[in-house]
This record gives C-alpha cells, structure tokens and sequence, in this order.
C-alpha cells in the first residue's frame, strides 16, 4: 500500500481548534518557518562575560569613523557603551557637589550621608572621592543609594562593616551624583500610597511631588525607557520624560554623557533626521528648560547641523510642530524620505521640506497607534509595528496584518507591561520579531514572530528586552534580564538585585551551552472514515541538518474531545531510516520535540504506513 506523505502549511495557526487545524501546525516553542519548512532556531552565547545593572530598554549599534564597533545598551537604571567586547558606565552625571564631614558611622555597614538637597530617590547611584577612611571604611567608591531619610539626608552599604561610631566625619570631599533611575516595571493606578508617589516627571529629580490618584487603575506610571541613535559618530540618548544627552565618541569610553546643550529637559523620545541632520526631539517642553510645560505631542527639532539650538530664528532652521490625534507620541522610525511617528492613536508622517518651515507634518492613519516606544521596526521603507490589538504594517497606506496568532498574543500580553514589547529585525530569516510580557510576567518572557516573505508567524519563549541585527555584528544581539540576579559588570557597593547579559544570537545550537527546549504540534491528521478505524504502522523520517535525537509523541483519538487518548512516543536520529509506531485511531496529532543539548533539526515531508482498520 503506498505511503501517505504527511503535509503540513508552514506557520503556526493558534486560531483553530486541533481538528479545524487539519493540514496546519497549532503550536510551537522555539521553533521557526524559514523557506516553507519547520526548524528548530539556532543558539546564541554571551557577547560580553559580564552583566549589566537593570533592565535594557533600548541598544544601539553603530561604527565610528576609526571603524571602532560601539553598542550603546540604556536600562532602567544606567546608560552603557560597549567597545568591542567590554562594557562602560556612561550614565550622565546630574550634579556634583563638594561636601564636609557627610558621613555618621554606627557600628554597622549602614553609613548616614548627609547632603541637603541632595535629590536622591532609592536606588540612586552616587560615587564619593577624596574623603578620608572614617571608621575603617573607604567611602571613595560608587554606591547604591539603599534609603532615602529626607531631603538632606540617605544611606549607603558598605561591604564592611564600621570599627566605631562617628557622628558626621571623612572629611571633605565630592559627591557625583548619576541622573537618577526611573522604573523598572510599569505600574497601573499610581498616586498617593504606591511606590512612585514621590518621583517627579522629568527624570525623578524631586521629592514630595506626587501624581494624581488613581484608584480606579486607569493610569499607568511608565517604566523607564531610552531612545538611543546616532549624530555623526556621537551617541545620542534621550531618557523617558526627561532629558537628551550626548556622549562624543572622541572623549574615549572613560568619559560619561552629558546633558545636550539648551535642549529640553523633559521629552518623551528623540532621533536624528537623515539625510538633514537635524536632532528631532518628541513630546517635548513648550518653554525650554522648564520641565512642567512638557507636552507629550509636541515636536521640536534643532537647527540643522547643531544639535545645541532650538530656538528659532530668521537665520537658523529651527522649529516645533504639534501633532493633533492621541494624548501622546509614543514611537518614532525612520523611513523613505520621512520620519514616521505614532501616537498611542494614530500614524503620522514628518517631512523635511526646507525653509521657511523646514519640516512638514501630516497624517497617515487613525486608530492604528502603536502599543510601546520599540514596538516598531521599519524595512526598506515599509514599516511594522504591534498596536494594542493588532498588528500593522505601513507600505504607503497602512495596512492591518492578517495574523493566525493573534488573539493567542492580545488575549495572553500583560497590558500593564505592554509598553515594554520590543520590535526586532533578523534578517537572515526575513523576521519581524516583538518581544512581549504575558500575563502573570511583569517582565518581558515571550516572542511572536512574522516572516514577511513567506507571511508566516510563530511564536515562543525567547525573552529579549532589546535586540539589534547583525548590521554591526556578525550576527544580531539580544539581552535578556533577571530580576534575581547581581549585575557583575560594575563594582558598586550595596548593589541591589537586576542584571542584564547581552548574547549573540544564531550561533550554534544551545543556549548559552544549555539545551534548547523546543517543540511542534501539528492539528489532526484524519485517518479513518466514518466508524472506521485506521492503524499506523511505520514512519518514514525526513529530516534536513539533523543532529542529536529528535523525539515524536503521536496522539492517537477516536473523537476530536476523546478522553482516552492513545499515546505512542518514538525517537530518531539522523540515521534512522523508518520508526515502528503501532497506533489505531480515526485520527491523530503529532508533536516534534527537542530538548537534548546539540539537537538540530529542519523537518520535511514524512510519511507514514497507513492501513484500514475495519470498525471498532
């Protein structure tokens, strides 16, 4: 009797049931759809040794002039920059101030920093020099700030423990004061009684400012977030609501970024205008340099070639616009010939024009706002972004995607934390990537993915906050954060838990030298008619780039809901050639497993011996 091939569509259909999905896969983990066949995705490995303090929210690659490859990495809590495999606190500096005699020791590790007005919120960084040892502890080094006593006062760990008792001592000396950290989670129905009643808006400066209440959870106090690019060589980094800094690659990756001269100080996002070079900074503050007149649709743009003015004149081509739909800019991309920019409503498009009004705005779509600051990505001048229900892409008229996973994904993301998801591009699989947190997770903890070219999707439990491809790197780079972890790249003092590894992706076939734990699960296969049973006697493998064993559970039912279901597990390796089944049934699903260190697998057509089986 001859063989029936088992043929299955490429991509995962999450929208059907097991037996609707006949001929379809319905579900997957860690496994993609590249060139029509299923494969196990590749692994990845530490692109750095260490890991960095936080949770990344934005990475930037770039080569400056000399051919020095930079990776600029914002989290929640630091701005690094990574220099061909070693990362370095760029974290800007917010003041620094000369101080006598601030530490009271008390027999403890705990040491008493006296500072008036010092704006410390807990979880602060700030670095001492040239204080002199009190009690046994060198106080000349980086700390956390552990708690915040009052505006005059806070207190630091140190890693020994203090020989005596002394009630303001070390000296005179400086306090470097890092811009303070925002949020690393986003949290629903801020105000009065919640963890972030006293930070202030633009960049958590102050103390006793608090926001509104929101009982009813309508609100939701934004996680910190950067928008990092470049000008020139030169880094560029705006922080969420507050300021735009500048780290000029010529001062050498010991040197920290500092605060863009006469730009706002309070915005949502920025990026640089090619070919133009114009510094485009969003959501942004009416009157410069007053943080409270910050409107979250305003544009402004600096003057061409000089990213230190704002202000217009007759002489300069500088500017701002307002954008009319949404309470907010939330996303901005570069694309052919314009700047794309979303609120949390709608699309819009911003043109450089020339003088006198340098740049043009108008409106692309409406309800098709964009769900979070890294959602979107754009490829040859058509863009793709994940909104709140949906997903979309912009190829001169904005388009909804059709998508078989999406109420999978939309009935499954945390809304809280979607602000977090974040856009990637992997090119060598023609991928548009979102990673995103599903309910129960505060943190991102899964991916869908889209294949354009072969208009495909899949999903998984790769968690990356960020991701960049491989236009710099040979290969594309992701981080993935832990909440438990201690950062090891920085040595700072009473350093509290969250640290971020950045790996190299699609190299090899573990992670990080574990296994990789991925699975497929076809919809059913019918195989009798009627009350007519039919028995499965052989399979016929067919499997490309094979290594390591390839494990198959077939799921063997007379009724699509049949609570007696038979199960036949097997196993393969690339030189088998037919495996002995034995399964009856009048229909069955199969789900391909791997979870061995060094497998690897591309699967093919298999076929199978199939027999009737007369009645039951």
């Amino acid at each position: 009797m001859p063989l029936t091939n088992f043929t299955i569509k490429p991509g995962i259909n999450k929208e059907v049931t097991d037996y609707t999905g006949q001929g379809q896969w319905v579900d997957s983990d860690n496994v993609r759809f590249f060139q029509g066949l299923p494969q196990k995705i590749k692994g990845w490995e530490k692109f750095i040794s260490t890991t960095l303090v936080g949770v990344a929210r934005d990475q930037h690659a770039w080569v400056a002039l000399d051919g020095t490859r930079y990776d600029a990495i914002g989290t929640d809590r630091k701005l690094y920059v990574l220099e061909e495999g070693l990362a370095y606190d760029i974290t800007p500096i917010r003041e620094t101030e000369a101080l006598t005699d601030p530490f009271t020791t008390n027999n403890t590790a705990t040491v008493l920093v006296t500072d008036a007005g010092h704006g410390c919120v807990e979880g602060s960084f700030v670095t001492f020099d040239s204080f002199s040892t009190i009690d046994g502890l060198d106080m000349n080094q980086e700390f956390e700030v552990t708690s915040v006593v009052n505006t005059s006062a806070y207190t630091v760990t140190h890693t020994s423990t203090a020989t005596g008792s002394t009630a303001g001592g070390g000296g005179s000396g400086n306090a470097e004061y890092q811009i303070n950290p925002g949020p690393s989670l986003s949290t629903a129905a801020y105000g009065w009684g919640t963890g972030e009643w006293n930070v202030a808006r633009a960049g958590g400066l102050g103390w006793g400012v608090p926001s509104s209440p929101d009982t009813a959870g309508n609100v939701t106090l934004e996680a910190r977030q950067w928008s990092l690019d470049n000008f020139g060589e030169d880094l560029i980094a705006t922080v969420l609501n507050g300021g735009t800094f500048r780290w000029d690659t010529s001062v050498g990756v010991l040197t920290r970024a500092s605060a863009v001269a006469n730009a706002p100080t309070a915005s949502r996002l920025s990026l640089v205008s090619t070919p133009d070079r114009h510094l485009v900074i969003l959501g942004t503050e009416n009157t410069i340099g007053d943080n409270s007149t910050q409107d979250d649709l305003l544009i402004r743009f600096s003057d061409q070639e000089n990213i230190n003015e704002y202000q217009p004149t007759a002489e300069n081509t500088a500017g701002s616009l307002r954008i009319a739909d949404g309470s907010r800019i939330v996303a901005a991309e570069r694309s052919r010939g314009q700047i794309l920019l979303w609120t949390d409503t709608s699309l819009h498009s911003l043109q450089y024009i020339g003088p006198p009004f340098t740049f043009g705005l108008r409106q692309l779509g409406q309800n098709c706002g964009i769900i979070g600051s890294h959602a979107g990505v754009d490829l040859n001048g058509v863009s793709y972004w994940m909104s709140q229900d949906s997903f979309y892409l912009f190829d001169g008229t904005v388009k909804k995607l059709p998508c078989t996973v999406e109420q999978f994904v939309f009935n499954n993301i945390n809304q809280t934390a979607s602000e977090n998801a974040f856009a990637g591009h992997n090119g060598e699989y023609n991928e548009v990537l979102w990673f995103y947190a599903r309910t129960g997770s505060d943190q991102i903890n899964a991916v869908v993915a889209y294949n354009y070219l072969e208009q495909t999707w899949w999903t998984g439990t790769l968690a990356r906050t960020t991701w960049v491809d491989r236009e710099v790197y040979d290969n594309p780079v992701g981080t993935e954060y832990d909440a438990t972890a201690i950062a090891t790249n920085d040595s700072i003092l009473g350093l509290t838990n969250g640290a971020t590894q950045a790996y190299l992706h699609e190299v090899g076939n573990d992670a990080d030298g574990e296994a990789i734990e991925a699975f497929l699960k076809s919809g059913v296969l019918q195989i009798g008619q009627g009350d007519d049973f039919s028995f499965v006697s052989k399979l016929i493998p067919d499997v490309q780039n094979q290594s390591g064993t390839l494990n198959l559970d077939f799921e063997f039912l007379r009724y699509p809901n049949d609570a007696n279901v038979v199960t036949k597990s097997t196993s393969f390796t690339s030189g088998t050639e037919k495996v002995d089944l034995r399964g009856r049934g009048r229909q069955f699903t199969a789900n391909i497993v791997s979870n061995t260190k060094g497998t690897a697998w591309r699967l093919g057509t298999m076929r199978f011996d199939i027999q009737p089986d007369g009645r039951r």
